[in-house]
């Protein structure tokens, strides 16, 4: 089975995360579910630089981020393909960002992340973000 490696932005400002909306995809498992925004690493990148670029690219933000910043891996398998998905918590300063990828966004306080449907490979994140302040 196809192995693809992602990385994940959980945005955080002041107490609540940023959780993106997906569009339309091929696989229904997958359409418009919420995520964590990020994505594929490519060739001769960190993890690290693959988010930052990966946010400029999808929101045009731009986000320090460090391995200190490292929140949780998770490896899951859809009926296609199996994911593993390394997830960073990134503070940003305001709410700004251009929506550029995804359909819709929301705002959530970490009690709230449950009130959302998310692909299946985000839940453990989400599970965690519930029981923890990120603030």
């Amino acid at each position: 089975m196809k192995q693809i490696e992602v990385v994940a932005a959980i945005i955080v400002f002041d107490g609540q995360i940023l959780c993106m909306q997906r569009g339309y995809a091929e696989q229904e498992y997958i359409s418009y579910k919420f995520e964590f925004p990020g994505g594929k690493i490519e060739a001769g990148e960190t993890k690290t630089e693959a988010l930052r670029r990966e946010l400029w690219e999808e929101m045009n933000l731009q986000v320090e981020i460090t391995y200190e910043d490292f929140f949780m891996t998770v490896n899951h398998s859809y009926p296609d393909f199996d994911l593993t998905m390394h997830s960073y918590v990134c503070h940003v300063e305001s709410k700004e960002f251009v929506c550029k990828e995804h359909i819709d966004f929301k705002w959530l306080y970490p009690e709230e992340l449950n009130c959302v449907d998310w692909a299946a490979a985000d839940y453990p994140i989400v599970e965690k973000l519930m029981v923890m302040s990120l603030c």
